[in-house]
């Protein structure tokens, strides 16, 4: 049978309008079916959940927004009063509207539904501002198409099901008198619908925004099960990212409360709690196990973020955790016998360019990224700046090329001196140049990691450098000498993992006979978490669980995984403290080594709700209220304690003063002293 015989459904333009729709809401709901079905590790919780019902509800509530933004030119061009309309090529455009409009929003959330995995949230217009100059793109979601085949698939079938199941409205013409009153009667309930569907209800005083989802929500991962990503991309067009919640009109008890200026001495850390004796004692016994290095000499500073290093891959720092636990990283794990790291340990994000702001300039994301906010362009200052104060060289180093996710841009504004990529590798004759290209995002991490150890033996000390490593990256791929040595395991990223703990093992052999090795402070930090097989690394806090590392092979520092916590935003405090660093700065984060460990904390920010870490506990926040309260020990986030511990209070006004410290700052520009 030829296409054009299939049976059209034909009605009256209003009810044809309303068959339609419904379409649209089925196809939505095979969508987000989809997404559940693809992420359901996160989502165990559910079944069988008498409250699963809110998810639905809620899943409707934003999906009558979004259709109605997506919608609202074909009901219009449909409904219009006109009687030119009613000819057969008009409504054919007006179906081939419908379709095309409506198979791209159900390509968004199909395409999130993987997407999801390496980000934990919906996708954002500000995916085009930190992705839109990679070229690497369209062949990363090339490999996805062919990967994840079942959800093309469906993208088919749900297309043929708009396709051939679209009611056609019927073109016979009314009596003229009749024809407008019912057509305009129909735009203008249209109209009033639509609008109350964008807005998320006829009487609500401002429209629905992503954070809505959270009235509807169980634990925070539902809310990326609730919203649907053509409304998370439209509704964050042209949106500032950050409003001053004003929880303290008074200045000055704000500033009590919590601080982010560092104003540097030998024996106090800014944001310690000085009136507790017991945190005094333990800031002593804390201080005991570092020994300042020698002011004849400063120390050379080298930053590793280890692309997706969750610390779930991690043996030595899951013995609590996973007891018996081997994990992926042999050689990290005998360098942690030398090393220091902390019984808890968060990245403040959850993506790459979110790691570059928290670790170097002490700068947590809130909402949204910093590089691809609409505060990006405020005046921030970070490591590179402090330390070339104090005479050092700075450089930073990507094996990707140099426009890659706008690193280079970010360290220039922050005050590198040099930046190295792969151009630079390539165009290096003591390197194999193109030969050790990936071919996906940049130069394999083993040649890479060794051309870094070069061009640092070229710098005069002392030098501060930065290097971001790409190969435990997706689409997870290792060179093909590796394939036979680190085969696949239960997950694609373990091989990768791997491969980078081996070429870290081979940086640091050859490292250690540098002049220069034995004077320097190593800090490795994962940039986010990746791929989880363990529901312990699930949880809405644990999403965030990285590794922190400081060694300093001169053995100044006692190693061990001492108590405490640790975040990204902690690497620049500890850093310039250790170096001496003299002159007031901002971070939203301690030094770690000269605060005691009930004084550390953690911050971050997941779809809508703000996770704060402290002493035992970790509290999570909508803004407005708490709405969740575990304890850490609580890896897999079963107890919520909401409302049983007098911590929760105390911690509540503290996260209010960190939150409105942050956005007043970045309103007003105020991210340095």
């Amino acid at each position: 049978m030829k296409l054009n015989k299939f049976p059209h459904f034909q009605a009256p333009a209003p009810w044809a309008v309303v068959v339609n729709l419904l379409l649209v809401y089925a196809a939505y709901m095979l969508t987000r079916a989809a997404f559940f079905l693809e992420n359901q590790s996160l989502y165990q919780h559910l079944p069988g959940n008498p409250q699963a019902w809110s998810i639905v509800w809620g899943g409707l509530y934003f999906d009558t927004a979004a259709i109605a933004y997506t919608n609202a030119l074909y009901v219009l061009l449909v409904l219009l009063p006109c009687h030119f309309k009613e000819t057969p090529l008009w409504q054919k455009c007006c179906k081939w509207l419908f379709v095309v409009v409506n198979g791209l929003a159900l390509a968004m959330n199909l395409g999130d539904s993987v997407y999801f995995q390496y980000t934990a949230r919906r996708t954002t217009i500000a995916f085009f501002s930190e992705f839109g100059g990679d070229d690497k793109l369209g062949s990363i979601v090339a490999l996805e198409f062919v990967r994840h085949w079942y959800l093309v698939l469906l993208f088919v079938v749900l297309m043929a099901l708009l396709w051939f199941c679209y009611c056609r409205p019927t073109t016979r013409l009314q009596p003229r008198r009749r024809y407008y009153v019912i057509h305009t009667l129909s735009v203008l309930v249209a109209a009033l619908l639509c609008w109350a569907g964008m807005r998320g209800g006829f009487w609500d005083n401002r429209p629905i925004k992503l954070s809505t989802a959270n009235q509807f929500i169980i634990r925070p991962n539902d809310a990326s099960l609730i919203l649907n990503t053509p409304f998370s991309m439209i509704r964050t067009i042209g949106k500032q990212s950050y409003h001053n919640p004003a929880f303290f009109a008074d200045q000055a008890v704000l500033n009590r409360l919590y601080t982010p200026i560092h104003q540097p001495s030998a024996d106090d850390n800014p944001n310690a709690n000085s009136n507790d004796s017991t945190n005094i004692i333990k800031f002593k016994v804390q201080s005991s196990k570092f020994k300042a290095p020698s002011s004849k000499l400063k120390k050379n500073v080298v930053v590793i973020f280890l692309e997706s290093f969750a610390r779930e891959y991690f043996g030595s720092l899951n013995k609590e955790v996973l007891p018996g636990y081997r994990g992926y990283t042999p050689f990290l794990d005998s360098l942690m016998n030398h090393a220091v790291s902390f019984r808890y340990t968060y990245a403040n994000g959850r993506s790459s360019i979110d790691a570059m702001p928290s670790a170097l300039c002490g700068l947590p994301m809130f909402v949204e990224s910093f590089v691809a906010a609409s505060h990006a362009n405020n005046h921030l200052e970070g490591m590179a700046n402090c330390l070339s104060r104090m005479g050092y060289q700075t450089a930073f180093f990507h094996g990707a090329p140099a426009s890659s996710l706008g690193f280079q841009g970010f360290c220039k504004s922050t005050g590198f001196q040099q930046c190295f990529a792969q151009e630079d590798f390539e165009a290096d004759p003591r390197t194999g140049g193109e030969a050790d290209s990936d071919h996906w995002w940049g130069i394999w991490d083993e040649p890479f990691l060794q051309y870094f150890r070069l061009k640092m033996s070229e710098m005069r000390q002392p030098f501060m450098t930065t290097l971001f490593t790409l190969s435990s990256h997706h689409p997870f791929h290792i060179p093909d000498q590796y394939k036979n040595v680190f085969p696949e395991e239960e997950m694609p990223i373990h091989k990768c993992i791997r491969y980078t703990d081996h070429a870290l093992r081979r940086f640091f052999a050859e490292a250690s006979r540098e002049p220069w090795f034995q004077n320097t402070l190593f800090v490795l930090t994962g940039d986010h978490t990746n791929m989880s097989n363990h529901p312990e690394y699930k949880s809405s806090i644990n999403q965030f669980s990285t590794s922190i590392i400081f060694y300093d092979p001169a053995g100044t520092l006692q190693p061990g995984i001492r108590e405490g916590i640790a975040q990204q935003t902690d690497i620049l405090p500890t850093v310039l403290g250790y170096v001496g660093y003299q002159q007031p700065y901002m971070a939203f984060g301690v030094d770690l080594f000269r605060t005691a460990p009930s004084d550390t904390w953690a911050v971050n920010y997941l779809d809508g709700i703000y996770q704060y870490a402290s002493g035992d506990y970790v509290l999570q926040f909508d803004g407005q209220n708490t709405i969740g309260f575990y304890a850490l020990t609580d890896y897999c986030m079963r107890r919520n304690l909401l409302g049983q511990r007098p911590e929760q209070a105390v911690m509540e006004r503290r996260l209010k003063a960190i939150i409105q410290q942050y956005m007043q700052r970045m309103i007003d520009n105020k991210l340095v002293p």
